[in-house]
């Protein structure tokens, strides 16, 4: 179970640091993101953006060790069912705001966003379970470690560059 905690927390840890830092190196334009998706009062749309990523910024330090690592995975589970329902609602509103989950985009939001959530949210808990009050009972190989790492690292990069590949090849179908 070792090995399977480092795979997902690799994976969910860098995801959501990315993800932090490109709302943060934009904050202003995150800001201005966020009523498009989902209804509030404009006074709301700050303290809203601030919290999101303090929460996103929360995550890779949490998972980064057992003991807290299944607080992080809650914490990102809790996070991806968020996003996934402002997706859907923005969604059937016919709201076509862009992206801004990895920094300025001009990708609108789809279904696409919404299976790239229910993946997270399945790594998430898949991490989750692996945990236990003190951790898991022993800690994984070394080799072990090192493959499951670079994995979740793999799938953390397919995971944030998703639009980048999607737009790659519907421009060379």
């Amino acid at each position: 179970m070792g090995c399977v905690y480092v795979g997902c927390a690799c994976l969910v840890g860098l995801v959501f640091a990315v993800s932090a830092v490109s709302k943060f190196r934009d904050f202003g334009g995150f800001v201005g993101s966020v009523p498009h998706l989902v209804p509030m009062p404009t006074g709301w749309a700050r303290p809203t953006a601030v919290l999101v990523v303090a929460a996103e910024t929360s995550v890779p330090v949490l998972v980064a060790v057992p003991p807290p690592g299944a607080l992080g995975f809650g914490v990102a589970a809790a996070l991806l069912i968020a996003f996934t329902v402002a997706i859907a609602t923005a969604l059937r509103r016919d709201r076509r705001s862009s992206c801004r989950c990895f920094g300025a985009s001009d990708v609108p939001l789809g279904t696409r966003h919404l299976v790239r959530n229910g993946v997270l949210l399945a790594v998430a808990l898949a991490g989750a379970a692996t945990t236990g009050p003190g951790g898991f009972a022993d800690p994984p190989p070394l080799a072990g470690a090192l493959i499951a790492g670079v994995a979740g690292l793999i799938g953390a990069l397919l995971i944030i560059t998703l639009d980048d590949i999607v737009d790659l090849f519907a421009r060379t179908a």
